[in-house]
């Protein structure tokens, strides 16, 4: 059998909330088994991640990193996603990397809001003006229909151009939008906090969504202190991200203080208690959730 090639054409019959739920029934399922391995040539990395989930499938998905590209004039990230049969072993369809990587990040974080902002909520700020946080502004109009977005990021001009492309709001102080925001995402390349805890208003969601390293980190431990905190995967983010690490090695929280993971979506434990509390949400991505936001995309490219 020839494999799909599923691209980008497929996009504009793509559903937001769609997707969440997907994301849920994922996480129904056994628990993945994931592997990343990176290989590097001087400034070029080859990352691949990959996922098997009994009764899902499998998914590789490869990306390569050369810096120098934009140079030649063409992006810096490139790759594909290897989706294979659950039963066979065999190569059902490539999916493209950039149209999995964006659906499944912003998608990731929108569920988390779904289940942990107020159902109220209308006030959003986007902290960053990068690639992601035009799909965040993308995906919670969709999850929050009439809400109003403010922008802020350190370059006044990203956020302005932002802020135009989607009809937000730009914002020049960051205290400020954050004392006002009901939900707040973040997706930067920070190493060094620029959400403060003390800056959070009672009722607050947090989402987190910039650091993958363990040098990186947008949030300072008070907000860790303040807040109820989740994560997407507990596999992919305590030990790994700066996120978690660095208020773990304060002492201003504790693993146990992680109330619940997306596998904990049927327990009931993956909600919010009360108007007032302040949540946050550490999105640390994984191959598994690149897997189930594949098969997603393949279902509704095949019709379903």
């Amino acid at each position: 059998m020839t494999p799909e090639i599923v691209g980008p054409e497929v996009e504009a019959q793509l559903d937001w909330i769609a997707l969440t739920e997907a994301i849920v029934a994922g996480h129904a399922l056994p628990r993945a088994e994931v592997a990343d391995t990176i290989l590097r040539r001087r400034g070029d990395t080859l990352l691949t991640r990959s996922a098997w989930i009994d009764g899902l499938g499998l998914a590789v998905k490869a990306a390569t990193v050369f810096p120098d590209n934009p140079r030649r004039g063409i992006p810096a990230i490139d790759g594909v996603v290897n989706l294979l049969s659950d039963t066979t072993g065999a190569l059902e369809a490539l999916v493209d990397f950039t149209l999995v990587t964006k659906w499944k990040t912003a998608g990731d974080s929108l569920l988390a809001a779904r289940r942990l902002a107020r159902p109220d909520a209308r006030e959003i700020l986007i902290v960053g003006a990068g690639v992601v946080a035009h799909s965040i502004a993308e995906a919670y109009a969709a999850g929050f229909p009439g809400a109003r977005f403010t922008v802020w990021a350190r370059n006044p001009e990203a956020a302005a151009a932002l802020a135009e492309a989607t009809g937000a709001t730009a914002a020049h102080d960051l205290q400020q939008a954050v004392g006002t925001a009901e939900i707040i995402v973040t997706a930067t390349m920070a190493t060094a906090p620029i959400i403060r805890g003390e800056w959070l208003r009672p009722g607050t969601h947090l989402d987190l969504i910039g650091a993958y390293r363990p040098d990186m980190r947008e949030a300072d431990s008070d907000c860790f202190r303040r807040a109820r905190v989740f994560c997407d995967s507990r596999a992919t983010t305590i030990h790994h991200i700066g996120e978690f690490m660095a208020p773990l090695a304060e002492g201003a929280m504790t693993e146990a203080d992680i109330v619940a993971d997306y596998y904990d979506l049927g327990s009931g434990a993956f909600v919010r208690r009360s108007e007032d509390e302040i949540t946050l949400c550490k999105n640390g991505g994984g191959a598994h959730l690149d897997l189930m936001t594949a098969r997603y995309i393949l279902s509704v490219a095949r019709g379903g």
